[in-house]
This record gives C-alpha cells, structure tokens and sequence, in this order.
C-alpha cells in the first residue's frame, strides 16, 4: 500500500484542510496508527501534527462527531 501523500505528491499538509485531516481520524477522535492510514513515517507524523494543531486552535473538536 502507498502513502496517500507520497502517491499524489502532496509536500505540505496544510492543518486548516479539516476535510482531509478528518480522513485520518476515527470516531472517537483519536489519530489512526500507520498500519491503518497506509502513510509512511514522515507523512504519519505531519498528519499528527497537523491534527494537533488544528486541535489547539478549535478547528477540530477533541472528540469527533
């Protein structure tokens, strides 16, 4: 399986892009591990990171409905 980021190029992911970071989420608003998401490290630890700060700004609730 090839990271989704790697395959279509993608250098930056952008934390305000609250479409695709939701992708990467479960229900209960945790971050999916790698195994689940299909990315490689560096992409899984942007995606983190990502999430986190579009957590801390209140674009993304903590808890997903």
């Amino acid at each position: 399986m090839e990271c989704y980021f790697c395959k279509r190029n993608i250098k930056v992911i952008d934390f305000k892009d609250t479409m695709l970071l939701r992708n990467f989420i479960s229900g209960l608003g945790k971050i999916r591990p790698r195994k689940r998401t299909g990315l490689c490290a560096t992409h899984q630890r942007a995606i983190a990171r990502a999430v986190k700060r579009a957590r801390t700004l209140g674009l993304l609730s903590a808890t997903h409905k």
